[in-house]
């Protein structure tokens, strides 16, 4: 039984990786195509059917490019970081509640705060081990970045949990039945959503990939299959922390058409900012950060603790 239990569990796991690797190919299309629309261009139409068979063709191309890397880098650190980056956005995978073959996280939440943190180290050799200014700016930048976002990502995230008094994620979907915790946090969802834009590193906070003084940060030096890793787990931890918002604030993971529409919403508007806002300026970002948004989710914190104090 044990042995049945074990094939069932990797094959569950197998699934998922296909379908988060289908969901980031069509993401990257969306992105490509709402990006031409709203910049009033074409996007890609020629590869198939408006251009749905674009993603595979990028892909094949990526990966039979050839691989170069620069002589002077620190070479097994510099190859190894994007296969780990890409490793441990997968892990953060598993901590949403499936309905079958999965493990249920008891300790989810403190199981995904692991896996952002480790994946602050990827970048952080990615940029170093290249031995590029460039790359190195890039890095340090991102880490900076990454760092100050997880700490109000961290006490926004404990707030949800002190509503519920449970780290496991099944429970938000209990929970949020009659009334969604977006309406009942409605400015810790908005520090939490545009957190979220920090921590993946996008628009307008994408600092680590500005191409008009970095040359595209981090993973400048990377080519074929190491910057196709960096990539996919960059589109990765955009679905999964847009997944991680309908848990937490948009009513609870369900199998429903509902849910996967307001989790392509979600994705879409992630697109929608890149192609809307401009960037930030370095400082103003790190002010947001710890003058705003901590003092933000710290008061709330204190708020629901109280709450929860008074009740009992």
């Amino acid at each position: 039984m044990m042995i049945n239990d074990c094939f069932l569990y990797i094959i569950g796991v197998l699934v998922m990786i296909i379908g988060v690797m289908v969901g980031v190919a069509f993401l990257t299309l969306l992105e490509r195509q709402a990006l031409g629309y709203i910049q009033i261009r074409k996007g890609p139409n020629k590869v198939g059917y408006m251009g749905i068979l674009q993603p595979f063709a990028d892909v094949i191309k990526l990966f039979t490019k050839e691989q170069t890397f620069p002589n002077y880098s620190n070479y097994m650190v510099y190859y190894f970081s994007p296969v780990i980056s890409f490793i441990i956005t997968l892990m953060s995978w598993l901590l949403i509640p499936y309905y079958f073959n999965m493990i249920s996280f008891n300790l989810g939440i403190l199981f995904f705060l692991c896996c952002t943190s480790m994946g602050v180290f990827t970048v952080m050799i990615a940029g170093w081990s290249s031995n590029s200014n460039y790359a190195l700016l890039g890095g340090l930048r991102a880490v900076a970045q990454t760092i100050s976002y997880e700490v109000s990502l961290a006490l926004i995230m404990l707030s949800s949990v002190i509503m519920i008094m449970n780290f496991n994620m099944i429970n938000f979907f209990f929970y949020q039945e009659y009334i969604w915790f977006f309406f009942l946090m409605m400015p810790l969802s908005l520090c939490w959503l545009s957190s979220s834009l920090a921590e993946t590193n996008r628009t307008p906070f994408d600092f680590a990939e500005g191409e008009s003084e970095l040359v595209s940060g981090f993973n400048v030096e990377y080519s074929s299959g190491g910057f196709t890793l960096i990539f996919l787990s960059e589109y990765a931890s955009i679905l999964f922390m847009s997944m991680l918002f309908i848990l937490l604030y948009v009513g609870g993971y369900s199998l429903s058409l509902i849910f996967y529409l307001k989790l392509s919403f979600i994705s879409f508007m992630f697109i929608w900012i890149r192609g809307t806002l401009p960037r930030y300026r370095y400082d103003k970002l790190m002010y947001l950060s710890w003058k705003s948004y901590l003092p933000i989710s710290l008061n709330y914190l204190l708020f629901f603790l109280g709450l929860i104090i008074f009740f009992n």
